[in-house]
């Protein structure tokens, strides 16, 4: 059995109260199909290895964001499986969960005892979530990454110009994996409720990437020529650019519709540009490119960012000012619609990271526990499993769990130190 997570007030328990999670994830895919499964109401017991704790907690460089953003809402153990008495322990764990979500290596958990098979016979009602790098095939047992399968399904090639494939500029494969095993966990829970029985659900890396290629399978089925990357695609509409201002910084602009054109014109009193027969429809003026996108970008680069923003707002035409991530904390969108959440890291440095962006009028899915310091959790999960306080010393003592800080005594450790960068 898990403790239960205390949820903060809101108008109805969220959706997924009562859902008893374990996540043996590790890195970002499954770390975060748990935490959404964790923000949406979920109790979830992250299973950490004995004695470091998840990697993730220890990466530096692009990888130093991956633990304390992943990982909120969730309970900690930290567990040896290698030893008997760890691989004892989790298999108590099972009997009581709803869900379990691993996405180790080919093979891992079957070498642990932990398979979905031997699972099943110890608890049929099991959602067992088992998210890989490739579907059952001939790739089956290859390694991947994000970045591995950015590069084989032609998203990399995609947005990267000619010669210079490029990964995107976040996790965004392990991210959507995660989402669509989310799916498949929620379809299993429904179907459980009709059979009485579980299931495996499976996700994986590079179906997640050939599923987002789909509108280019389909673009290259029409074409007869090789698809070019996005950088020098032909594009679909006549202004859709990235234009210089005078500031130096930066502003795309899309008019995608002939009333956006006839709107641009207006705000810019532009009524030659306006009554031109040659840029009245948008075919018109992708053919007049090369005239029409010098003299947009003229005028962009005599105006302020502010300045070519409040243009673009009158006019009633997509625009976005080319943001850098950290500027995101002063995003006055977000801070009116708290969609960046304060949260405590393990480290102890305060800040505010994006909430889960579903929006339900009558429950919160905010945060209800910062990520937790490794085992924080330890005692009060044996507890609850029926140990008592010598055999959880002797656990601890043999190195089969590690049993963390509890959050109040870790609060009182940060209070007062200057850590905070809430911004």
């Amino acid at each position: 059995m898990m403790p239960a997570t205390p949820l903060l007030p809101a108008h109805r328990p969220p959706p997924l109260a009562g859902i008893r999670v374990l996540d043996f994830g590790h890195t970002v895919m499954g770390p975060c199909c748990a935490m959404i499964l964790a923000d949406l109401g979920a109790e979830v017991l992250k299973i950490e290895p004995a004695p470091g704790g998840d990697p993730t907690r220890h990466l530096k460089g692009f990888g130093t964001g991956y633990f304390g953003y992943f990982n909120r809402n969730k309970q900690s153990i930290a567990l040896d499986l290698k030893k008997p008495e760890g691989r004892a322990i989790a298999l108590d764990l099972v009997r009581g969960a709803d869900v379990l979500v691993e996405n180790f290596a080919p093979g891992t958990m079957e070498r642990l005892g932990l398979g979905a098979a031997e699972l099943e016979v110890l608890n049929p009602k099991l959602v067992y979530a088992s998210l890989k790098g490739f579907l059952d095939g001939p790739y089956v047992n290859r390694l991947a990454l994000d970045e591995v399968v950015q590069m084989m399904s032609g998203l990399a090639f995609m947005t990267g110009p000619t010669g210079r494939p490029l990964r995107a500029g976040t996790s965004v494969v392990d991210i959507t994996g995660a989402m669509f095993a989310v799916i498949g966990i929620l379809v299993a829970l429904r179907d459980r409720d009709r059979t009485g029985r579980g299931q495996k659900v499976e996700a994986a890396l590079f179906e997640t990437t050939v599923f987002l290629m789909g509108q280019h399978l389909s673009y290259a089925a029409q074409s007869s020529e090789p698809l070019r990357p996005m950088p020098e695609r032909v594009s679909a509409w006549a202004i859709y650019d990235t234009f210089k201002v005078a500031d130096g910084r930066q502003i795309f602009v899309g008019v995608t519709t002939d009333n956006h054109w006839v709107r641009l014109c207006e705000e810019l009193r532009r009524p030659d540009l306006a009554n031109d027969a040659s840029l009245r429809a948008n075919n018109d003026r992708i053919a007049a490119r090369p005239r029409l996108i010098p003299l947009i970008a003229g005028i962009f680069a005599a105006l302020s960012l502010e300045e070519a923003m409040e243009l673009c707002e009158r006019a009633r035409i997509p625009f976005a000012p080319i943001t850098r991530p950290e500027e995101l904390f002063d995003d006055p969108h977000l801070r009116a619609t708290g969609g960046l959440m304060e949260t405590q890291l393990p480290n102890g440095v305060r800040t505010r990271l994006p909430r889960l962006p579903i929006g339900l009028d009558q429950v919160d899915l905010g945060i209800r526990a910062d990520p937790p310091q490794i085992g924080e959790h330890s005692l009060a999960v044996l507890q609850a499993l029926g140990f008592d306080a010598a055999a959880i010393d002797g656990l601890v003592a043999g190195g089969v769990v590690v049993a963390g800080t509890p959050a109040g005594a870790r609060q009182a450790q940060t209070e007062g130190a200057d850590a905070s960068r809430v911004a």
